[in-house]
């Protein structure tokens, strides 16, 4: 058995913190001295200006009707990066409670409704100010897991030979691994969400788009739930 199956077996008994220095998953940002940082912070300001003049061109009728239909489209991709394939109609019915009979399609079909409910509040505000933060983070997965039907909530561990289910809003309690990476131990999940936090949260507005492909795939570095990781990311 090797060091990282026993890591396994150990902690689904108890929620272990290996001690893992945070520096891991350094950089978190475009140095200051990086020789393309001028002429990326450049590209973000004109797509801030561009972004803000497209919006300001809009009736407020027209705003709405896209924001609606860039959620769907947002919805269907991310959930087609997870191999479930929501027919956009199928999605537009599942907005009007109009499900299929087929108990896949169904499941299918709340689970894109759960979805845009989530990016919905979050457009509105529901993370106003608090982005990074791990309450925050846990709130998306717990919003989006509690729309989901049950079948969609469990996970197969291939590994182990079980099946496990992810709680909804709950950071998970064993090790993982995804593909080839092996993600930090469950007990150094909240400090590593700390650290996240302690240094997106003080951006100012052209860094923390120039370090949102950063954020992203650090989250997704860290890891910080049984399943759903991709979807709270992409929300």
């Amino acid at each position: 058995m090797t060091r990282i199956e026993a890591d396994i077996k150990a902690d689904i008994r108890a929620v272990v913190d290996h001690g893992e220095a945070s520096t891991l998953m350094e950089p978190l940002m475009i140095p200051e001295g990086s020789p393309h940082r001028g002429e990326l912070t450049d590209l973000v300001i004109e797509l801030a200006s561009r972004s803000a003049g497209f919006r300001r061109s809009l009736p407020e009728g027209v705003r709405t009707a896209l924001a609606d239909l860039v959620r769907a489209m947002n919805c269907y991709y991310s959930n087609l990066i997870e191999g479930h394939d929501t027919h956009p109609v199928d999605i537009e019915r599942a907005l009007k409670n109009d499900y299929s009979n087929d108990p896949r399609k169904r499941n299918l079909q709340l689970e894109a409704k759960a979805h845009i409910a989530v990016q919905k509040w979050i457009d509105a505000g529901g993370v106003a100010g608090r982005t990074v933060s791990q309450d925050a983070v846990r709130e998306i997965h717990r919003r989006f897991c509690e729309g989901l039907p049950e079948d969609l909530l469990w996970v197969e561990n291939s590994n182990a030979g079980e099946r496990l289910r992810a709680v909804p809003g709950e950071l998970r309690d064993r090790d993982v691994r995804v593909g080839q990476h092996v993600a930090i131990s469950p007990g150094a999940v909240p400090r590593f969400l700390a650290s996240y936090e302690n240094v997106y949260r003080r951006l100012k507005k052209a860094d923390t788009i120039l370090s949102s492909a950063a954020a992203h795939h650090r989250l997704l570095w860290i890891h910080p739930f049984l399943d759903g990781n991709g979807r709270v990311a992409r929300l």
